[in-house]
């Protein structure tokens, strides 16, 4: 899969030359592009802003060298990518859409900073994206995150599938507790049925504690799934052992 990043700060994607995503550009699993937005300005002085028409605080990132550097990747693939916005007017992200990007072979991410961008780059993209509903100084921190999330989906990147299909919001539930060695710490013991060796046991009480640690922080989750004939007998009783305390 080929990521293409446009941003103003290229040094601040070194992160991804290292851990599981660095490992998969080794193995050309992933391929991340950076492109320094500052390149493809026709100023002599690489200015990329200036102030915005009618008035107002700060600067507005012009389109013209945004329009420049998608015209330079699209001449190098024959083709425009798929392309992406972070913008705090964007649709909130989350592992849904995270699992939709992962089925394209190829996108394009563009970072925005100062007060905005002109809005006469709106042709060019195909869907703006925000990480949610606080301020950023710019986009690249979203930006490393959808790529960090997507790209965890791509087959290969994970030692398996379970690596991820057991998250926290892959299933639409939050993640059941994990526990490793030694079976007892300062008096905590690893609950008997993990140590138990009877996986259909083990299955049945991650299933249960994920749908408790749901129930009692994100319950809005639960109206999102289709819950089994199980899910509903253990909410049920996680309900009940609630209102008995």
């Amino acid at each position: 899969m080929i990521f293409d990043i446009l941003t103003l700060f290229p040094e601040m994607f070194d992160l991804f030359k290292y851990s599981i995503i660095g490992r998969a550009r080794d193995r050309n699993i992933v391929d991340i592009n950076i492109y320094n937005i500052r390149d493809f300005s026709t100023n002599r002085h690489k200015k990329v802003d200036d102030y915005p028409y009618g008035g107002g605080a700060g600067m507005v990132m012009q389109a013209e060298p945004i329009y420049n550097a998608v015209d330079y990747i699209k001449n190098r693939y024959g083709y425009k990518p798929y392309t992406i916005l972070m913008s705090p007017k964007g649709e909130v992200f989350n592992q849904n859409i995270s699992k939709e990007l992962s089925n394209i072979n190829h996108i394009m991410l563009i970072c925005g900073h100062y007060e905005g961008i002109d809005e006469r780059v709106m042709p060019l993209i195909n869907r703006e994206i925000s990480l949610g509903d606080f301020v950023l100084t710019g986009g690249e921190i979203a930006c490393m995150a959808i790529i960090d999330s997507v790209s965890r989906l791509i087959p290969g990147v994970l030692s398996s599938n379970e690596s991820f299909e057991d998250e926290s919001f892959y299933s639409g539930l939050l993640e059941y507790p994990q526990y490793t060695r030694p079976e007892e710490f300062r008096g905590m013991k690893v609950p008997d049925v993990l140590l138990s060796g009877h996986h259909e046991n083990i299955r049945k009480w991650r299933r249960y504690e994920s749908l408790k640690v749901t129930y009692i922080r994100r319950p809005d989750l639960l109206k999102k799934i289709e819950l089994s004939k199980e899910d509903v007998k253990m909410l049920e009783d996680i309900k009940n052992r609630k209102k008995q305390k």
